[in-house]
């Protein structure tokens, strides 16, 4: 379909898909096997300025939006789901810096962000805050020029190997998530270190690790907003990035259809290609009605975003839901329709599947994101009178 994508938009997009395609392809596997962090490509993203197209042109971007995003992301996750994430967080990371930074902060760390020169991270996720990200426990507290940190985050993608971090912690712990508030804490302050790199089921070429803070001093004018604002922060970030996690949810389902496809059109059994079996069209056919879909939701929700919508909290859970729904869908039907050549690391199907799990828990699990659509709906039944 035409989704009507101007001649930037499609550079961008073309852009992405050829750096996929000629340099993430060749690795994926073995980044997958090895974990290894894929700093190689995350250059070459920044050579292709794709670092670029979240910042404003004041601070050194391109001066694009949510779309534009959302479009190299899916073109990422279409050959690579772990390459995706590492690149799709270090815009959630940038996200608090971009809605409540100052005008000081921005153009001390935004140019670095957009040129790639620096990564960066969000950190809000702890073990006893999930998704409850209210139950959070770290705190931060105020000593003269001064907060000290102390506590730790959980499963931060990047962590370790960004040089940015954009931390919620409890400057007040009697308001509860009232009393949250948001910093940004760079690589390196005394205190601050990291634990163990996870072993994940999927997305293995993206790096989670454990933040850990030991009376770490971060300066004042490292907050973002006011004392208090750490939960909104963090509520308004996921609003803008969710889209994104969408994005993901499209391009990996994308990349495995192609892949089912183009094995049914080979593989011959009982004389035949097996795509000649009405059973086989017809997964492929649903497969590519869901992909289809999906993809529609999510730009013209991306493009929601861009025109400046306030409310775009259920519109943004909407996408990531349903995309992500669709990504674990079509990555198992696409090892099905490939039997069991799908099921062996010879074929890249079997990691789409194991990375498309993580779209339908992170920034939010779906059943989260469901209870956010369905309050969302109850609000808005009330404002009609029913």
């Amino acid at each position: 379909m035409d989704y009507f994508l101007t001649e930037e938009q499609r550079m961008i997009k073309d852009l992405a898909r050829q750096i996929a395609e000629e340099h993430v392809k060749p690795v994926r596997a073995e980044l997958d096997e090895t974990g290894e962090f894929p700093w190689e490509i995350m250059k070459i993203l920044a050579q292709a300025d794709m670092f670029r197209v979240f910042i404003p042109a004041e601070y050194g971007g391109l001066g694009t939006g949510a779309l534009e995003l959302c479009l190299v992301v899916e073109e990422l996750s279409r050959v690579c789901l772990g390459v995706s994430t590492t690149y799709a967080a270090n815009a959630l990371g940038t996200y608090p810096i971009l809605l409540f930074g100052t005008e000081e902060q921005k153009k001390k760390y935004l140019p670095d962000i957009a040129d790639g020169k620096r990564l960066v991270a969000f950190a809000l996720t702890e073990p006893n805050a999930g998704s409850d990200a209210g139950g959070i426990q770290t705190t931060a507290t105020r000593d003269g020029d001064y907060y000290i940190l102390n506590g730790r985050k959980q499963w931060i993608t990047n962590g370790g190997e960004a040089e940015i971090y954009t931390v919620i912690a409890l400057t007040d712990k009697a308001k509860g998530p009232r009393g949250a508030s948001a910093f940004i804490v760079e690589k390196g302050t005394p205190g601050f270190s990291f634990g163990k790199k996870e072993n994940k089921m999927g997305i293995r070429a993206s790096a989670t690790r454990e933040l850990i803070f030991e009376d770490c001093r971060v300066p004042k004018e490292n907050m973002l907003g006011r004392e208090g604002m750490g939960f909104i922060v963090a509520m308004k970030t996921l609003d803008q990035s969710r889209v994104g996690v969408g994005a993901q949810g499209v391009g990996v389902a994308q990349g495995a259809f192609e892949e089912a496809a183009k094995f049914a059109k080979q593989r011959i059994q009982f004389g035949q290609p097996v795509i000649s079996f009405q059973a086989v069209q017809h997964m492929l056919a649903d497969m590519a009605i869901q992909i289809e879909a999906a993809r529609a939701l999510v730009y013209s929700v991306a493009r929601y975003i861009d025109s400046g919508a306030k409310d775009i909290t259920k519109a943004s859970a909407m996408a990531k839901t349903f995309a992500t729904d669709v990504a674990m869908k079509v990555t198992v039907d696409a090892v099905q329709v490939m039997g069991g050549s799908g099921y062996m690391k010879d074929y890249p199907v079997e990691k789409m599947m194991r990375d498309a799990k993580i779209l339908q828990i992170y920034e939010g699990t779906n059943q989260i994101q469901r209870n956010v659509i369905g309050q969302a709906i109850i609000k808005e039944l009330t404002k009609m009178g029913i």
